[in-house]
C-alpha cells in the first residue's frame, strides 16, 4: 500500500481504489493485471535462443482476458502492476501448442498446377494459404516437393516451442464497458471505428 502523500496529481491515474484509512492518511492500491485490464507492454520474444519479435517503439496494447494473446502470456502477467518488469518462459503447450504430426500432410500435386505447370508460389519454404473442405482458410509451409506429392506443415510455425518473452508492463488501465463489450481495445494504440 501506498499514502497519498506519496503520490503527485499525475500518479492518481495509476490508483485504483481507496482500500481505507491508515492514521487519517488515505491510501490507495496499484492496479494488477486482471481481466478487463487494458494492458500496454514493451516484450522482446526469443525461441531457441533467437530473437523473433519485439514490440519495438511503441507497447503492444490488448485487452487482458479475452483471448487476444496466448493463454501462457496472460497467465504470467496476470497481477503485475504498470512499471513492473517481467522474464518468464510460456511453454509450447500454453503457447502455440505442441508440435502435431498429423497435421503434416502430403497433398496431390496437381491442385498446384496453373495451366499444367507447378505454381512459382509453390516451392520448399514457401508459407502457402489454402482452403479446406469446409471452406475454412488454412496456413502451411512447403517441407518437400516429389514427383506426384507436395508436403505441407499445417502446425504453427512456432508449434513445438517454448518462447521466452522479457519485457516490461508501459501502461495499465481499467477497459471502458464499450471495449468489453466490442472485445478489444479502442483508442490511439487500439482498434478505431
Amino acid at each position: 500500500m501506498f499514502k497519498y502523500s506519496q503520490f503527485s496529481t499525475t500518479d492518481f491515474n495509476k490508483l485504483v481504489a481507496i482500500d481505507g484509512f491508515n492514521s487519517g492518511i488515505n491510501t490507495f492500491a496499484l492496479m494488477k493485471i486482471g481481466k478487463n485490464a487494458v494492458v500496454g507492454v514493451n516484450y522482446v520474444l526469443d525461441v531457441d535462443g533467437q530473437q523473433l519479435d519485439a514490440s519495438g517503439d511503441s507497447p503492444l496494447t490488448y485487452l487482458h482476458g479475452h483471448g487476444m494473446m496466448i493463454p501462457g502470456f496472460e497467465k504470467q502477467l496476470e497481477g503485475l502492476a504498470e512499471g513492473e518488469k517481467y522474464d518468464f518462459i510460456v511453454p509450447a503447450a500454453e503457447g502455440y501448442g505442441v508440435f502435431n504430426p498429423e497435421a503434416v500432410v502430403d497433398l496431390d500435386k496437381s491442385i498446384f498446377l496453373v495451366d499444367g505447370s507447378m505454381s512459382t508460389d509453390v516451392f520448399e519454404g514457401a508459407q502457402l494459404q489454402l482452403t479446406n473442405q469446409e471452406g475454412q482458410p488454412m496456413t502451411g509451409v512447403v517441407n518437400a516437393i516429389s514427383e506426384d506429392k507436395v508436403t505441407m506443415d499445417f502446425n504453427h510455425q512456432l508449434a513445438g516451442k517454448d518462447l521466452h518473452f522479457v519485457g516490461s508492463i508501459a501502461a495499465l488501465r481499467e477497459a471502458t464497458e464499450e471495449e468489453i463489450s466490442h472485445g478489444h481495445v479502442h483508442g490511439p494504440d487500439g482498434h478505431q471505428h
